[in-house]
This record gives C-alpha cells, structure tokens and sequence, in this order.
C-alpha cells in the first residue's frame, strides 16, 4: 500500500537540528530586528541611567552614594537580602527534593502553591501581609499587645521579599533534579552511605548549577523588590526604606541626579547578575557535554 505524501519521512538523527535555509534577506532582517530591539529597550536605557548619574561629576554621583540615608538604605537591603536568601535555599531544596523524589497526596497542590507568587501582583502580596498584621488586621492587637512590630518594620520587609522571591530556587531545581533521577543516591545507600552523606556528597554536587544559578536569581530579585515592600515599610527614610524605595523618594523630591546615582548601583547589580548567569550556563553546558 502506497503511503500519503511520496511514502514514509526519514528519522532524523538525535542531537541534530533540523537545518534552516532562510533566505540571506530573512537572516538579516531577523538579526536586525533582534539588534534594534537590545540597543533600544536595554543598551540605551542603561546608558541613559549612567549619564544621568554622572551629569554633574563624580563628586555629586559619590555624595548621592554614600550619604547618611543611602548608606541606610544600602545596609537595610543588605540585610533583608542575607535574611531572605538563605531562607528561600533552604525552602527550594526541601520543595524539590519533595517534589522530584516522592509522590504522595497533595504533590500537584504543592507545585501550585510554590508558583503562586508568580501569579499575585506584588503590591497584593504586601497587602496581605498589611492584612495580617497591621494595626487593623488579623493579628494586629494581638501584636500591639506585646509591643511586636511587623509591619513598618524589618520584619515586615523580610517577609514581604521573602513570598515574593519564594519560588525562584525551587523552579530552578525541581526540573534539574527530575532530570537527574535517583539512581546515584539509590547506589550510594546501597553501599551503606548515610542519609546526610548521600544528601552532601551525591546530591548537592549533582545540582550546585542549578543551586547557584537560583540563589544568583533570588539575590538579585531580593535587591530590586519594590511593589511588596513599597507597601509593608511605610516609607520612613533612613529606617525601612530600600534602595529602590530610596530611588523613589529622591525622584519624588526632584533630586533627579542623586536618584540616578543611586539607581546606577542596582544597574551595576542587574549587569553582575547577567554576567554570573552567563558564566554558569556556559559551565553548566560544559559539564554537560562532558558527560
């Protein structure tokens, strides 16, 4: 019997893309477009950032730097991201380890629940958190009672950061550590290792890429958290207010240049984190291609 269409396809060989034989014309202006699209929406604003921070010298850019409620703001989200990221590696390794190696009631329940801050805004996140423990909230007497400041506070700010960036770690491992099975750890308790002994020398070097690449992703989002924290600090400058939260305000007042200076260090950050990424794809491709 003659098969449709001239008779049956020929595989193709795994591990080799099909080849494309666009037109130079297609190439060119695909290439272009993708050129335009970088210099516009990413090269020209960050250029724009850095001039602006500049326009009146280095002395200007370092007093907007390194004055009182900067340098504040600077240890506030220091702090809240040394509090927060620590927390979210460990909740992103017990998600994934959960999530990849049991199957249990409630397994498809609890992937939704780790990307629910994905699909809340973050302004909504903050005030639910106002919600429950501000003045009016749930368990706001139950605070002011015993004198417990959340809200308006460090607390608040480190919780408030800390559901927003929740998922980050865990997204990035639960794929990885699918991927990977659990053959290796099955041999290495075949072999009379321990729980812990398996946990720190076949599981966590199996997926310290992917570790790395998720506390890289949760640092830098942790740094640049605005719309939660916006609304649980209450904006009091030189005590919960951040470095975006800082940026605000000076651009609030009109202090165009210092809010520029200040907004340049979370520029330089957002560059070291595309770097750092980069360099851990390119690592984590190697390790790959080695195998």
């Amino acid at each position: 019997m003659k098969l449709p269409f001239g008779g049956p396809k020929r595989r193709e060989k795994k591990g080799r893309p099909r080849s494309l034989n666009e037109p130079p014309l297609v190439r060119g202006l695909l290439t272009a477009a993708a050129l335009v699209f970088i210099l516009l929406f990413l090269l020209l604003p960050l250029g724009i950032v850095f001039a602006k921070a500049l326009a009146e010298g280095w002395g200007m850019y370092s007093r907007s730097v390194f004055e009182p409620y900067a340098l504040r703001a600077i240890r506030l989200t220091v702090l809240t991201t040394l509090i927060v990221v620590p927390l979210n590696l460990l909740f992103g390794i017990a998600a994934a380890w959960a999530v990849s190696k049991f199957d249990f009631r409630g397994k498809n329940l609890l992937v939704t629940a780790i990307d629910l801050p994905f699909s809340v805004s973050p302004v909504i996140s903050g005030m639910l958190f106002v919600l429950l423990f501000g003045a009016q909230g749930l368990f706001g007497p139950w605070l002011l009672e015993r004198d417990i400041k959340i809200v308006f506070a460090l607390p608040g700010i480190v919780l408030a950061t800390l559901f927003v960036t929740s998922p980050l770690v865990a997204r990035e491992l639960i794929p990885l550590m699918r991927s990977q099975g659990s053959e290796e750890e099955e041999m290495a308790v075949t072999l009379g290792a321990s729980g812990l002994q398996t946990f720190l020398k076949v599981s966590i070097p199996k997926m310290k890429w992917g570790l790395f690449y998720g506390v890289i992703l949760c640092s830098a989002r942790s740094i640049g958290e605005f719309g939660a924290v916006s609304v649980v600090s209450g904006h009091i400058r030189g005590l919960t207010t951040t470095v975006p939260l800082h940026v605000e305000m000076l651009y609030n007042e009109y202090q165009f240049t210092a809010a520029f200076a200040v907004a340049s260090l979370l520029t330089m950050l957002a560059l070291v984190t595309l770097v750092l990424k980069g360099l851990i794809e390119w690592r984590a491709s190697l390790r790959g291609e080695g195998k």
